[in-house]
């Protein structure tokens, strides 16, 4: 049985990474989550037999040293972070508390025999675009934002543990995921909140910010394919879609697929945080899934759906 340690757990990417993990009998895997930004209700209120939840704060190394030392995993996902725009950059000191948890993780994994670390990471550590699509191994990293630039920390201890100790690791950039349970304070779960509410919504700037949106499912199932395979063993992968949109016409078509009487207001810019353009070479990925991704029409269609049934 191996022994699956996910970090930031209860969030909203990592909790579905989390059961699709424990679908599978041979795995006994352990959540950890301090639900800052994470909520226990996106796991059953009834776990499998061979998946745990413990309150626990990486960022605190008496707090998950006694995790790591009671169960010797063979495998972690690191996904827990502060994240979100607004609140990373209204909290930067908080966001760079997170390296205290990447030294903890790795210094325990190193210690207990951890064969492999697979970390989430971000499209942020790309910055304003200077090369579209964004690749992996081509395009520099030049944010200065405290996420993206603890982001890329995380990657750098990666690669320096793997060099000194030997420590495996597997890097996921993770570009717009959207969902069912996604936090209603981004993009898209805000966007459809509102549109059903028939409330204005609010687009910062002139709204011609381009994004592309992952379906929840692509992402897991494409590091789920990473996790099992060697294709990207201490390497880097972009997880994501190619499929450039700009955040005004995600608006457009979420009030279309609504049916709703929501305006689109114009705000300010925000002062820093809204790169320009987004959109990830994912050749790489596209060999991992060996399929392809979900359309943002069908994704959206898949979460009203979804609304319909949960209401």
């Amino acid at each position: 049985m191996a022994r699956i340690l996910v970090t930031g757990g209860a969030g909203f990417i990592a909790s579905d990474l989390a059961l699709k993990l424990a679908s599978d009998p041979r795995n006994d895997v352990t959540v950890v989550d301090n639900l800052l930004t994470g909520d226990r209700a996106k796991l059953p209120a009834t776990l499998p037999a061979n998946l745990h939840f413990i309150k626990c704060d990486v960022n605190r190394f008496e707090d998950i040293s006694a995790v790591f030392y009671a169960n010797r995993f063979e495998h972690v996902f690191h996904y827990a972070a502060v994240v979100g725009v607004k609140r990373t950059t209204d909290n930067p000191v908080m966001v760079l508390r997170d390296i205290d948890g990447l030294r903890n993780i790795l210094d325990l994994s190193k210690n207990t025999g951890v064969e492999r670390v697979l970390y989430s990471s971000s499209s942020e550590v790309y910055g304003e675009p200077v090369e579209i699509p964004q690749n992996e191994l081509t395009t520099p990293l030049n944010s200065k934002l405290p996420y993206a630039i603890v982001k890329n920390i995380g990657e750098a201890f990666l690669r320096s543990y793997h060099k000194e100790y030997g420590l495996e690791y597997t890097v996921f950039r993770f570009f717009n995921t959207y969902g069912p349970k996604q936090s209603k304070d981004f993009v898209v779960s805000k966007f459809i909140r509102l549109a059903l509410a028939g409330e204005d919504i609010t687009l910062y700037g002139d709204g011609l910010q381009t994004r592309t949106f992952c379906y929840i499912d692509d992402n897991i199932d494409a590091c789920m394919a990473a996790y099992h395979s060697r294709e990207v063993i201490n390497d880097v992968v972009n997880i994501g879609s190619d499929a450039e949109m700009t955040i005004k016409d995600l608006a457009k078509l979420i009030i279309e697929l609504t049916g709703s009487s929501s305006r689109i207001v114009h705000l300010p810019p925000l002062e820093e945080g809204d790169m320009t353009r987004r959109m990830p070479d994912i050749a790489r990925m596209r060999k991992l899934l060996g399929r392809e991704l979900l359309p943002l029409r069908t994704g959206l269609e898949r979460i009203l759906a979804h609304s319909v049934v949960a209401n």
